[in-house]
């Protein structure tokens, strides 16, 4: 039986599924992301769920540094939803900024969910000095490169097995982001691992030592 076959028995029994002429794609130019130039300066926070057999919803919160594309912090728990947006955000700092954050100039890009407009979440980035930004309504290019991020872990991680519990899960994510950050070879770093990038940019801008 083929596909024309098919569709004739779904058209006789009134299966299809109706156009409907009010949906229509936004033809109107939307705005780009910003670009980051060096590490620590523009990054985006995406939280996602998913359903793990006999425990219900669990979060997952990552932040991505877009200037080298590593996944920086994350959290995973079925708690409240900000509980793990505030332990994604603690774990990025701690790793990027060891000696704090105020004066860094660093932005953090999301969208209007749950996590990033809690009250908790803004009035920890008001105290590190971190500069929230949000994205605008219909805009898949305001933080392409977190959504990139976001598909590949789902095609590499997510969809790969049934969870059975929230810790197999944060075992499993530990361990692909650190092999994502550590091996993986994007073409956009001139296929350079994310903690190699990092690693030249620094090396390439730090002091040299002269003596007196």
């Amino acid at each position: 039986m083929n596909k024309k076959r098919v569709w004739r028995l779904m058209r006789e029994h009134h299966l299809l599924v109706p156009p409907n002429l009010k949906l229509q794609a936004k033809r109107t130019p939307t705005g780009s992301q910003p670009r980051a130039t060096k590490p620590n300066e523009w990054g985006g926070l995406e939280m996602t769920k998913l359903v793990v057999e006999g425990f219900g919803w669990v979060s997952i919160v990552v932040v991505v540094d877009w200037y080298t594309q590593q996944i920086v912090g994350y959290d995973v728990g079925q708690s409240c939803p900000s509980t793990h947006g505030l332990a994604a955000l603690d774990m990025a700092v701690n790793r990027q900024c060891p000696n704090g954050a105020r004066g860094q100039d660093i932005s953090l890009m999301s969208d209007h969910g749950c996590q990033p407009t809690s009250l908790a979440l803004m009035q920890a980035c008001h105290t590190l000095g971190i500069h929230q930004a949000f994205t605008s309504d219909n805009n898949p290019k305001g933080k392409a490169d977190t959504e990139r991020m976001r598909r590949t872990r789902k095609e590499e991680c997510r969809w790969l097995t049934e969870w059975k519990s929230p810790s197999a899960l944060s075992r499993a994510l530990e361990a692909w982001i650190d092999y994502d950050n550590e091996h993986y070879l994007p073409s956009s770093l001139g296929y350079k691992t994310p903690r190699q990038f990092e690693r030249e940019y620094h090396q390439s801008h730090s002091t040299p030592f002269v003596a007196a």
